[in-house]
């Protein structure tokens, strides 16, 4: 710990940083934020996804929409743990997919973080099924893909730590979104609200929950990526 303190007085690395507050705007901005949510959707289905297949449920399939919603569909039991890990997986997700980013980025392995998601929107283009959500994950897949066969090394380590970047900071913004259309009554089928009803523990608890994962994401990842060799 005190070698990575010493690493972060002394590295100047100020492209991580503006980097970081360049995804900040990102997030805050509303005419950015809106067709860049499609990011964070895509990292939410993806959630859901990954972890419906592994609680041993059948995926059926994924739709990404205009208004950035989403929706994953499995079946399996109705109730019990596979059900509460796959709703449970959106939202975090996001961050944690940040998370692994930036232990990869500040590695000096930013090559391997952008392959990495090119080949899960690869797989997860195998179960999209709708035309939108097909148009968001090709050309999602296909600035990753020009950033990782077109930009010198300086580049794409700049590139995938203005994705860690927003990947961790934008994961936290829609917790707050929902937190407002529930105050509305307009998320009553929500994830939070699902998980509610599965397991009785109120829909807060499983917000505070996400937004402390994401939080926890968004220092440390902040840290490795402040570490990331000279750009």
């Amino acid at each position: 710990m005190r070698n990575a303190t010493a690493r972060l007085l002394d590295s100047g690395n100020v492209a991580a940083l503006i980097a970081g507050v360049v995804a900040l705007v990102l997030v805050l901005n509303r005419s950015t934020w809106l067709p860049l949510r499609n990011v964070v959707t895509i990292a939410h289905e993806g959630g859901h996804a990954v972890v419906a297949l592994l609680s041993g449920r059948k995926l059926n399939g994924i739709r990404l929409h205009s208004d950035t919603s989403g929706l994953t569909v499995s079946t399996g039991r109705a109730h019990g743990p596979g059900m509460v890990f796959t709703l449970v997986a959106g939202y975090p997700a996001v961050s944690l997919l940040g998370l692994g980013g930036a232990w990869l980025v500040t590695s000096d392995r930013e090559s391997w973080m952008l392959w990495g998601c090119i080949a899960l929107l690869a797989l997860m283009l195998l179960a999209v099924r709708n035309a939108y959500g097909v148009l968001s994950v090709v050309v999602t897949g296909g600035v990753l893909g020009a950033v990782s066969w077109l930009a010198s090394p300086s580049w794409q380590a700049l590139c995938a730590a203005l994705l860690c970047w927003f990947l961790l900071i934008g994961g936290l913004r829609p917790i707050g979104e929902l937190g407002r259309k529930r105050r509305r009554g307009r998320a009553g089928d929500s994830d939070a609200d699902q998980l509610a009803r599965l397991t009785g523990a109120p829909a807060g608890m499983w917000m505070l929950l996400w937004y402390l994962v994401g939080l926890v994401s968004l220092v440390v990842g902040g840290f490795w990526l402040l570490l990331m060799p000279q750009v």
